[in-house]
This record gives structure tokens, sequence and C-alpha cells, in this order.
């Protein structure tokens, strides 16, 4: 795998994210397109086609969303756990996810400074990406 960085971290599996949105997608707009010129002659078959692509369009975003929620869940323990090991005391619950994510790029040597800085400063993810000095990289997202 390539180096990652704060611009080379982001992850596009081109098979999910453009072929399959591809096809998902264009069976739903041809299914709306064949209710329409069908109209009443074959509206059963364009009901179950537009239940179909709905289903699908569902199945994709819900694929996602629910692997990308278990992988924040085990981000958030393996961080805590990191911060448990550095300093003996559990991560500061006023952390917000999306800065728990980006912390977990921060070496051992500037996390608990990161870690401090996105509490006291309430930093956003990018600012806190763009605060790390030694990249940590992540090769096992999903």
């Amino acid at each position: 795998m390539k180096e990652q960085s704060l611009k080379s971290h982001a992850q596009y599996v081109p098979g999910y994210h453009y072929i399959t949105s591809f096809f998902v997608l264009a069976v739903l707009i041809l299914s709306i397109l064949f209710v329409v010129k069908q109209g009443s002659e074959q509206l059963l078959l364009g009901v179950i086609l537009l239940f179909v692509s709905a289903s699908l369009l569902g199945i994709f975003w819900y694929a996602r969303v629910f692997a990308l929620k278990a992988q924040d869940r085990a981000i958030r323990a393996e961080e805590n756990f990191r911060y448990f090991v550095l300093t003996g005391k559990p991560l500061p619950s006023s952390l917000r996810m999306s800065q728990i994510i980006a912390l977990r790029f921060a070496s051992n040597e500037e996390y608990l400074v990161l870690v401090d800085r996105a509490v006291a400063e309430k930093l956003p993810s990018k600012e806190i990406k763009a605060a790390i000095l030694s990249w940590r990289p992540d090769y096992h997202r999903a």
C-alpha cells in the first residue's frame, strides 16, 4: 500500500464507490422512467421495479453506514486503550467521534499533546489531522 499522509489517507474502493453506486442509481432512474413511460399498462411491474431499486439503494447505503459504525466503535476502543496505556486514564469523554478518528493518525509522541489540544480548543478533525507531524497510517479501514 502507498504511504499515507494528510493528502493521501482517504480510501475509495472503485468497485463500490463508483461502479456499484452508478449501477444502483441507474437502476433507480430506469425504473422511474419505466413507470412514467408505461403508465397503467404495466403498473404492477413498474411498482415492483421501483421497490426493488429502492431496496437496492437502501442496501447499498446501509451496508456502508453499518460498516463505518462498526469501524468507529473499534477505533474508539483502540484509541481509548491507547490513551489508557499512555496515561493510565480513559480517553476524555468530551472528545467527539470525529476527533477520535482524526487522532488515530497521530504518532504516540504527539498523541497526548493533540488530545489535550483537541479537548481544550475543540479542534475539528481537519485541524487535528493537519497538526500531525508524524503520520501513523491506518491500512485496515473499511
